[in-house]
């Protein structure tokens, strides 16, 4: 039969969780009931949720749609700053396990009327008296609404123990929060017909729980509990993130690489006179442009600096030895100077680490701060450093040079580049996610 709710119900249900989250930004959610982990698919890409975690009593179901939670390619291409974990359980709603305790938000979507009264009352016992997350979404059936469903004979599904009415719903409701200490607020998703809104309610009603007491009542209570372990772990798995080492390395690694090269691009280009607008200096022109800009219009004065000026200077400064005695001690600092048999020269360009770490903002939350970029990039292989670590040294190109004046005119065209004057500003400090199925 045609659809009778656009979008279908339980995108409807889906929705209203997710809604939540975006505005109540929990750390920790549990889904109960997850069977074909439909929910926790969209959760995932809300990534302010550090920990996902399902549970349900089908296990075969759980490892047939289980790899459908794994990161995709774009995960560990670009990976987030967030951490997520996501495990899931096998194990029934009626019994405890503390691995599942204290959680921010527990949802429990079309699940308890599969349950009989008995284990209704488990369940009540186990999510609201033991497990206490800060906030429980639970939605079921409203059978107020079953005469508007075409062609429903008896419960919606075939499993379905019972199917409360609005009245019934309210009752349970009220007596858990008296029991263990919620708050509940009475909502629905499913719109009747024009004008039997009042009468029959939504065709889902949802019950959204809030623990009363907040923190300080879940840290009183069983405390002293023995853990219990009921559940058999199926699934887990660690999203890729900035806060691995390993992948926070590669991911600056590669970006001090492109940049340090865009940067010596725009020199070059800008040195031979065939500078392109088209390649953009910096993600956000705003900062990184202005940066480089006021990197080449470096004064020494700094009464004839500009507030602007100053503070842009103090950022590239920032933690990094001048370089005026480096260049007077080590001439390899602009310029490596060989003669092999073909005559040619091979040249460097220096790019100061503070210009970098101004001009690039993800350098700079990546590394933290200019010191942190050094010591980071010392262990890398790929990476040719000054001597005192403070600039990144990169091969120029290499070109035949008839006689002396050339070498000379080569030199000083070095010696003019905007970094030479960059990379001597003094020291200051830097800015350190059947029938139900036609609904």
């Amino acid at each position: 039969m045609e659809p009778m709710f656009t979008p279908a119900l339980h995108r409807q249900r889906h929705q209203f969780v997710i809604d939540f989250v975006k505005r109540k930004k929990p750390k920790k959610v549990l889904d109960l009931g997850c069977c074909e982990c439909v929910l926790l698919k969209q959760l995932k890409f809300h990534r302010e949720i550090e920990l996902l975690v399902g549970l349900d009593i089908d296990g075969v179901q759980i490892k047939k749609k289980m790899h459908g939670l794994a990161p995709i390619s774009t995960d560990y291409l670009q990976p987030s700053y967030d951490q997520l974990r996501i495990e899931l359980y096998q194990g029934s709603v009626t019994e405890k396990d503390s691995r599942l305790r204290g959680f921010d938000l527990v949802t429990s979507i079309e699940l308890i009327e599969h349950l009989t009264l008995a284990d209704v009352e488990l369940f009540s016992e186990v999510v609201f008296g033991y497990l206490t997350p800060e906030a429980v979404i639970v939605s079921t059936p409203n059978s107020d609404f079953n005469p508007f469903l075409p062609g429903l004979v008896g419960f919606r599904h075939i499993d379905h123990k019972f199917e409360w009415t609005r009245a019934e719903f309210k009752s349970w409701a009220m007596k858990v929060c008296l029991q263990y200490g919620y708050g509940v607020e009475l909502t629905g998703v499913g719109q009747a017909p024009p004008g039997q809104q009042e009468h029959a309610g939504f065709c889902s009603q949802i019950g959204v729980f809030h623990r009363l007491g907040g923190k300080e009542r879940y840290n009183m209570f069983d405390e002293d509990a023995e853990d219990v372990f009921s559940y058999t772990l199926l699934y887990s798995i660690i999203y890729p993130s900035l806060h691995d080492n390993n992948i926070l390395r590669r991911v600056l690694m590669c970006e001090v690489v492109y940049w340090a090269e865009k940067l010596k691009r725009r020199w070059i280009a800008e040195e031979t006179g065939e500078r392109d607008d088209t390649d953009d200096l910096c993600q956000a022109e705003g900062e990184g442009g202005e940066c480089f800009r006021a990197s080449e219009r470096h004064v020494d004065t700094e009464e004839t600096q500009t507030g602007e000026q100053r503070a842009l200077k103090a950022a590239c400064g920032a933690e990094m030895k001048t370089l005026v005695d480096q260049e007077e001690e080590d001439g390899e600092l602009f310029w490596r100077h060989s003669k092999p048999d073909s005559d040619k020269w091979r040249r460097r360009v220096s790019v100061p680490l503070a210009v970098l770490w101004c001009c690039c903002p993800k350098v700079s939350v990546l590394s933290g701060s200019v010191s942190n970029l050094r010591l980071l990039l010392m262990d890398e292989p790929g990476v040719n450093l000054s001597q005192d670590g403070s600039a990144m040294l990169l091969n120029h190109q290499e070109q035949d040079l008839d006689d002396d004046d050339d070498e000379e005119e080569h030199r000083a065209d070095l010696e003019d580049s905007p970094y030479a004057e960059a990379r001597q500003c003094p020291p200051s400090a830097e800015p350190e996610e059947d029938w139900e199925a036609n609904v």
